[in-house]
């Protein structure tokens, strides 16, 4: 197990830790690859009832590196591809998707703990689980649309179910900031606590989750998710191929540039 992914377990809940919190948790190598080895074991322990998903330092996770993206954007000349290889970039984000999979499908609870903000890829992860619990002051956004990005992780599969489909357009095209109580009142979240309230709200309801019938539930699963429209894998190829492909737009090179020097971005569609 990593030192960026913390990991307890305590009477049938196991409970994963992102723990990069000098970057707010945002999505780094190790991290993801530890997570990727946690989240089948888990899923094949039988003594694991719930997986909590959560981040350290009073955050859940801001999604991907953007100040990475800006340094990786000055490298390359104007929206020309070059030597960029597409397809390769496609496929190594496509199989980093395959961790909102494996809550989603997971034949046993999961549940999203949001202790401040839930940004990009990272809100994606915390809709890829069953249940998303949230402190009242939590800052939950798309983000996609700030950076000239179109969003990844299957957010655009996630969010339409658990919101309809007019709301999560707006979530993605306009990328509000909603507070846990905002996102309470659409449904973004299940439940929102207040600060004092928050640790033991997410300890009750976990315990509520590990305590109910595992196998069942993982049935409930399986029928719910089929009852979902499209499939979750072409979704995942689709937000791969266009993530990869705004990665190589100047909007997404001046904007990645703009969040660094801490001013509004300014887009020209190209």
């Amino acid at each position: 197990m990593s030192e960026q992914l913390l990991e307890s377990f305590d009477e049938g809940v196991a409970t994963l830790t992102m723990n990069r919190p000098e970057a707010r948790n945002a999505m780094g190598g190790d991290m993801m690859t530890a997570m990727h080895e946690a989240l089948p074991r888990l899923a094949a322990d039988r003594d694991v009832r719930c997986v909590v998903l959560t981040g350290a330092g009073g955050a859940f996770c801001a999604g991907g590196d953007v100040k990475g993206f800006a340094s990786e954007a000055g490298s390359k000349s104007g929206g020309s591809s070059g030597g960029f290889d597409l397809e390769g970039r496609a496929h190594g984000l496509r199989a980093g998707m395959e961790l909102s999979r494996l809550l989603h499908e997971m034949p046993k609870p999961t549940l999203a703990a949001i202790p401040g903000p839930a940004a990009g890829a990272g809100l994606s992860l915390a809709l890829a689980c069953d249940m998303r619990i949230a402190v009242d002051t939590a800052k939950l956004t798309t983000a996609f649309s700030k950076v000239g990005l179109s969003g990844d992780y299957g957010g655009s599969f996630f969010l339409p179910y658990i919101v309809g489909q007019a709301k999560a357009r707006e979530l993605y095209f306009s990328a509000p900031v909603l507070s846990g109580t905002e996102a309470g009142e659409i449904g973004l979240v299940n439940r929102v606590a207040t600060a004092d309230e928050y640790e033991q709200a997410v300890a009750d309801l976990a315990r509520e989750l590990a305590s109910l019938p595992t196998v069942a539930v993982g049935y409930m699963k399986k029928n719910l998710n089929a009852a979902y429209g499209g499939s979750l894998s072409d979704t995942f190829d689709r937000e791969a191929l266009h993530m990869i492909r705004c990665f190589m737009t100047d909007d997404h090179k001046g904007a990645a540039k703009a969040f660094v020097e801490k001013r509004a971005p300014e887009f020209n569609g190209r």
